[in-house]
């Protein structure tokens, strides 16, 4: 993937140790020291994905002051999902018979300075579009967090994913990790929509008006201080309107 640049913004691929670096530094500020997670030492959040992945780079034009990141994990099939970082927290099982290239998105921060400056999810959903398009990936996936490891301020926005969000039965994870909350089966509640909107994780948001969907119960996370889903998402079931967006930003 190449230099993507629009507005502000330019998106490109990490090119050695020290774009690594910046991009945990700024994972560390993102995750850890405004959040309440469990401290690590040097400042920089990091774990032996890194060296698996692809990183991506979202920099402001003039400067190129960091502020946005994430990393892509590829594999070239659902046989190789045990790889993931998500397969730690999910019984994955299912999507072992997923036939076709997926790449797993994670570890995606935005500066909290530039919490408010849509461009940015804009253009890392671009250079995310260009990487699908190049590399012919049919499945991206990832975990998408909520803050904190409280549910109830997020109420309405589990039940809009039990009603409306659900993974297909086929590909459906299962529970693994030893603590989590089983919002499918536990919620009865009518989700506000708007609440459950404005409560809603901006990256889950966008994965959703994608057609994405999310597994059934949420992990809590306490390390990380989140309750995070498994949320995936087939490239073919992106609305014609939508994939066409993206691939305007992505050039």
């Amino acid at each position: 993937m190449g230099m993507l640049r629009r507005g502000r913004y330019r998106a490109r691929m990490a090119e050695g140790p020290d774009d690594i670096a910046a991009a945990q530094a700024l994972r560390y500020r993102t995750f850890i020291a405004e959040t309440g997670a469990a401290p690590r030492a040097g400042g920089r959040d990091t774990d032996p994905f890194d060296a698996r992945c692809h990183h991506v780079l979202v920099e402001e034009g003039r400067g190129g002051r960091l502020v946005c990141c994430f990393r892509l994990l590829p594999l070239k099939d659902g046989a190789e999902i045990g790889r993931s970082y998500s397969a730690q927290y999910y019984e994955l099982k299912a999507l072992e018979g997923f036939s076709g290239p997926m790449v797993e998105m994670g570890r995606f921060c935005i500066d909290p300075d530039f919490a408010r400056e849509p461009d940015i999810l804009r253009v890392a959903w671009g250079a995310m579009t260009r990487f699908v398009d190049e590399e012919g990936v049919e499945m991206l996936f990832g975990c998408s967090s909520f803050q904190g490891t409280e549910t109830d301020a997020y109420l309405d926005a589990f039940a809009m994913l039990k009603e409306r969000h659900l993974a297909p039965k086929r590909w459906l994870p299962r529970v693994k990790a030893p603590k989590v909350f089983r919002f499918a089966s536990r919620l009865r509640r009518k989700p506000d929509a708007k609440r459950a909107m404005r409560t809603m994780p901006p990256l889950l948001r966008t994965y959703l008006m994608m057609g994405g969907w999310v597994s059934d119960h949420a992990v809590v996370d306490d390390d990380m201080n989140t309750l995070h889903v498994f949320t995936g998402l087939e490239i073919k079931a992106v609305p014609p309107g939508r994939a066409r967006a993206l691939r305007l930003v992505a050039g």
